[in-house]
């Protein structure tokens, strides 16, 4: 009955949220750039990557929260049912990717504010920036982050969809574009830009959202769905936006940018130069809004995933207040994803703290592909929400892309470790 009110509600907008909060997390800076570079040295070839890993993700987040809702247990406590193993992986990951993750999404909030205002130093609108969402998300008030997010998403949207428009694209290249190519020594670009759409932790942190929410059971099934899809479909959106801004803009006239969150300030440039300085400040306040709302949704989400963790593995009732948004365990990851960070922003990060964030984070998709297979296809969830023959092949085929894309970022790790090696001897 609950699912029919919602549904059947003549607001229905009311309704979406919490996959608006998990798109929003995802795409970052860093998701822009790799578009846009994608763009830039392959025109709209790789478009059919783009729409591949948005299914990707759509695939993921419904598969998470699908056992939330069918089981009611929360995606740790499911992994907990697989073997001890899931939580000697998760556990180290979540502390060190937090503590990476704090310093970097705190310098890509700061790099386009430093560039706007320049007389302010990038530390100092670092630590700024860390601080407002460590004070926005401290209370664990998820309205807020849901209404905040949505003004986010709203920015993004005019910015950077605005600067596709801007470029006057080419529909019969962008239809080309969803057939199905790989380009000469191509491969790696295009599984990393099919799996990189939209988040990676972040995915299985949707569940948690769904809880504070208010959708509690499968009575919002379709709802979860409807909100789901409408989040990803946003998200598509905005990468494919970012594909043919650098297809039409810096592919045609063969403008080279930078790699990582730099990338869009050079962007900021190009359009400043072409369509005049306001744009390029406009284009900027939408670099700032997907980087802030991912710092704003990581300090939200993944505190709640962790206050999960440590509460499920201390074997404490799931309704412990602990264990929740305001709670002890939720607020002392959020102090560790503000705080100890800093450091890291004034010192540079350490390069094994950097090269084991890169392999874990790489590897986080594969273990959510495969443990997701494992609870979706047991008793671990009611046989009505179980996986078809359908969704198992969407699950394997990701589960295969993100391994790949685990093993490529496993040898660049250890090769980069052997040359600093080499290098310090």
């Amino acid at each position: 009955m609950a699912e029919q009110t919602a549904t059947m509600s003549p607001r229905k907008w009311r309704i979406i949220g919490p996959g608006i909060v998990v798109a929003a997390t995802g795409v970052g800076a860093g998701d822009l750039v790799a578009t846009l570079v994608a763009g830039s040295n392959y025109g709209y070839l790789l478009l059919w990557a783009v729409i591949v890993g948005t299914v990707f993700k759509i695939v993921l987040v419904e598969g998470a929260g699908r056992y939330s809702l069918a089981s009611g247990r929360t995606i740790f406590a499911g992994w907990r049912t697989l073997g001890r193993w899931t939580t000697w992986y998760f556990g180290p990951y979540i502390v060190v990717w937090g503590f990476v993750y704090g310093a970097t999404a705190m310098l890509s909030s700061a790099l386009p504010l430093a560039t706007m205002l320049p007389a302010v130093p990038l530390e100092a609108w670092a630590i700024g920036t860390g601080l407002i969402g460590f004070a926005l998300v401290w209370w664990g008030k998820y309205p807020l982050v849901e209404k905040v997010m949505a003004l986010f998403v709203g920015i993004m949207f005019v910015t950077v969809v605005g600067a596709a428009v801007l470029t006057l694209p080419n529909l019969g290249e962008i239809l080309a574009g969803l057939v199905p190519i790989i380009p000469e020594g191509g491969l790696i670009t295009t599984l990393a830009l099919a799996g990189g759409v939209g988040g990676t932790i972040t995915l299985a942190a949707y569940g948690y959202w769904l809880r504070e929410k208010g959708w509690s059971d499968a009575s919002w099934m379709r709802v979860m769905r409807l909100d789901n899809a409408v989040a990803y479909v946003i998200t598509g959106v905005f990468v494919i936006a970012m594909l043919i801004v650098g297809a039409e803009l810096l592919y045609s006239a063969n403008i080279a940018i930078s790699t990582g969150d730099r990338g869009l300030l050079d962007l900021s440039g190009v359009l400043a130069e072409r369509y005049g300085a306001v744009f390029g400040v406009i284009f900027l306040i939408g670099f700032w809004a997907s980087s802030f709302s991912s710092l704003i949704g990581v300090w939200n989400g993944v505190s709640l995933m962790f206050a999960d963790f440590v509460g499920t593995t201390r074997g404490l009732e799931l309704d412990d207040r602990r264990m929740h948004a305001g709670g002890t365990y939720y607020r002392a990851y959020v102090l560790w994803l503000t705080f100890p960070p800093m450091i890291l922003v004034f010192l540079g990060q350490p390069i094994a703290v950097i090269l084991a964030y890169g392999v874990l984070g790489a590897l986080f998709m594969p273990f959510l592909a495969l443990t997701l297979l494992g609870l979706l296809n047991t008793d671990r969830t009611p046989k009505e929400w179980r996986n078809g023959w359908f969704g198992n092949a969407l699950l394997a085929i990701c589960a295969l892309v993100f391994l790949a894309l685990g093993a490529n970022e496993l040898i660049k790790a250890i090769t980069g470790f052997v040359t600093n090696l080499q290098g310090g001897a």
